[in-house]
């Protein structure tokens, strides 16, 4: 399955209309106010759902590539990574905006009385470099493997996330377990392939192999 660049495009855009969705819905429910009694908490509970479930789509791409040979998705891993950042910055800013209007002594008390928040923001700063160079143009200008060595970033901002997440969860921690343990598979399969990659090095696997010989076999030599 190789979708041309006509059908790429439109998945792409059906793509982008439905991680648009999410922030659409808590938008309508919050005009329509059909979030509950607490809507601003019903905002933010919303999006930082929405940020990790987008991380970990974005962690999925590259198992999803693997074992069914699709080598398109890769090429949607990067809107995926973008709006995970934006709902992440979405979750933030409510915080900040709607729940603590920017009243920075009681959100410094927070965050010495609540360690989640501290978790969660130190997420989304490791992710801020990530977004910030998700280009063609940046991917050049710092090279190959320096830019994959600052995008593996998003394996301990998934990490964080759950943590983050379990951690403000006080009772029923069902949901933050689903998610860690999806995690927990997406960062082992890759570490499950990396160390097939180690054993295949060492083994000699990735060294040029001599050519067969073909054909009969002449004596030189006779008794």
């Amino acid at each position: 399955m190789n979708p041309g660049n006509t059908h790429l495009a439109a998945i792409k855009t059906v793509l982008f209309a439905a991680c648009l969705l999410p922030a659409f819905l808590l938008w309508r429910g919050f005009e329509l106010d059909t979030l509950g009694a607490n809507p601003i908490e019903a905002i933010t509970r919303g999006t930082g759902d929405w940020t990790l479930r987008f991380l970990l789509i974005t962690l999925a791409v590259t198992p999803l590539r693997k074992l069914t040979g699709w080598h398109w998705v890769v090429r949607l891993r990067r809107m995926l990574g973008l709006f995970a950042f934006a709902y992440g910055a979405a979750h933030l800013l409510t915080y900040l905006w709607l729940d603590q209007f920017f009243d920075w002594n009681a959100i410094a008390k927070d965050i010495l009385k609540r360690p989640f928040i501290t978790v969660g923001f130190a997420a989304l700063v490791l992710m801020a470099p990530l977004a910030a160079t998700s280009s063609n143009a940046a991917i050049r200008r710092l090279g190959g493997r320096r830019w994959q060595a600052l995008h593996r970033a998003i394996y301990p901002i998934a990490v964080l996330g759950c943590v983050h997440f379990w951690w403000l969860v006080k009772k029923d921690i069902t949901e933050p377990l689903i998610y860690a343990v999806i995690t927990a598979a997406l960062l082992g399969i890759r570490a499950w392939w990396r160390e097939q990659e180690r054993r295949k090095q060492l083994a000699g696997g990735y060294l040029p192999q001599p050519p067969k010989l073909t054909g009969k076999v002449i004596r030189i030599f006779a008794k």
